[in-house]
């Protein structure tokens, strides 16, 4: 298949890029490339497959609804996994702007882009973040997700919406994934485990929101970007037992799903720190902090869906994943 990766600089697309050309498919990869993080690691992702002759990089912003436009056009991809957006839901806070230009506009180019090129498929990133307020775990995609925390959240939620208006109307399979706290090799500098490394081998002190009484559902990247392939094989379908007077929030009449894809085993935040501190073989000088605005205290996955539709089960636990994080952080930073 020829396959269109955006945010195929990103920690994900790179990831599903390398494993989508070592399968022996073709791959347009899309990404801006801009500074939000450090663009030497974005640079360096890339490195891994750009010189793949069945690899084509183009750099395009997706609010930029003409270079998207061409792009389908040129290329014609025969199906999309869109995971370029405005990551993090801190610096939504601050810059939300940045988040309606490329989740919601840019979003709205790619669903454009699959309508008017016959796309077999649009799989795209969703987020645990779309649960916000509800405290009912596991979190299900059969629960209601209408009150988010988060401007970023509510970006998210909001592509479900889009993609099943294109769905219904236009009859274009799509499926959300919601991911569950990502982490391992390559992974963004924002987030949890790149900081607390980094400041862990500097001496520095670390920063624990909700004094470290977070239980995080944390999904190794080989996991995600397994799930990943095996929905993208499987176009979305109708749901026929589907009914408008008790509606299901997680499938439909039209050929639209969402699927949660986690590891099913949350982890105290203390849990996966003392895991870091076990492969760093230091230990973590904490500040103790309440939890910020816009956080969520606890996820947890419940991907019975995913098991049943796609066989998916994740098989990597937090001691081996950080340990995994561990030794490419050293190497790629060169710290013995």
């Amino acid at each position: 298949m020829k396959i269109l990766v955006t945010g195929a600089a990103g920690f994900i697309g790179s990831a599903v890029a390398l494993k989508l050309l070592a399968r022996g498919d073709q791959v347009i990869g899309l990404d801006n490339h801009n500074d939000y993080y450090d663009p030497n690691l974005k640079a360096a992702r890339l490195a891994r497959h750009e010189n793949n002759p069945a690899y084509t990089h183009l750099r395009i912003d997706l609010s930029d609804a003409t270079a998207i436009a061409n792009a389908f056009a040129t290329h014609k991809p025969d199906r999309v996994v869109h995971l370029a957006a405005q990551a993090g839901v801190r610096y939504s806070l601050e810059n939300p702007l940045a988040y309606i230009d490329s989740n919601l506009v840019g979003f709205a180019h790619i669903l454009e882009g699959c309508r008017h090129h016959s796309i077999e498929h649009l799989v795209y990133a969703s987020s645990s973040s779309v649960y916000g307020a509800n405290r009912e775990m596991p979190f299900s995609v059969h629960h209601n997700v209408d009150h988010p925390l988060s401007l970023y959240a509510a970006t998210k939620k909001a592509n479900e919406l889009m993609a099943h208006t294109y769905s219904h109307l236009y009859d274009i399979p799509t499926t959300g994934l919601r991911f569950f706290t990502v982490y391992g090799p390559w992974g963004r500098p924002d987030m949890a485990l790149h900081k607390f490394t980094q400041a862990i081998l500097e001496g520095g002190t670390i920063k624990v929101f909700n004094y470290g009484n977070h239980r995080r559902d944390f999904t190794y990247i080989d996991d995600i970007v397994e799930g990943v392939i095996r929905v993208l094989d499987k176009p979305a379908c109708s749901n026929p037992d589907w009914n408008g007077i008790k509606p299901d929030p997680g499938s439909s009449s039209a050929p639209w799903r969402v699927y949660n894809i986690g590891n099913n085993r949350p982890v105290e935040l203390m849990t996966y720190i003392q895991a870091l501190e076990n492969s760093l073989n230091l230990k973590a000088k904490m500040e103790l902090l309440p939890m910020q605005p816009g956080d969520v205290p606890d996820t947890f996955a419940d991907i019975d869906d995913l098991i049943r539709d796609f066989d998916y089960k994740p098989g990597v636990d937090v001691e081996t994943g950080v340990a995994c994080f561990v030794a490419w952080y050293r190497e790629y930073y060169q710290i013995n």
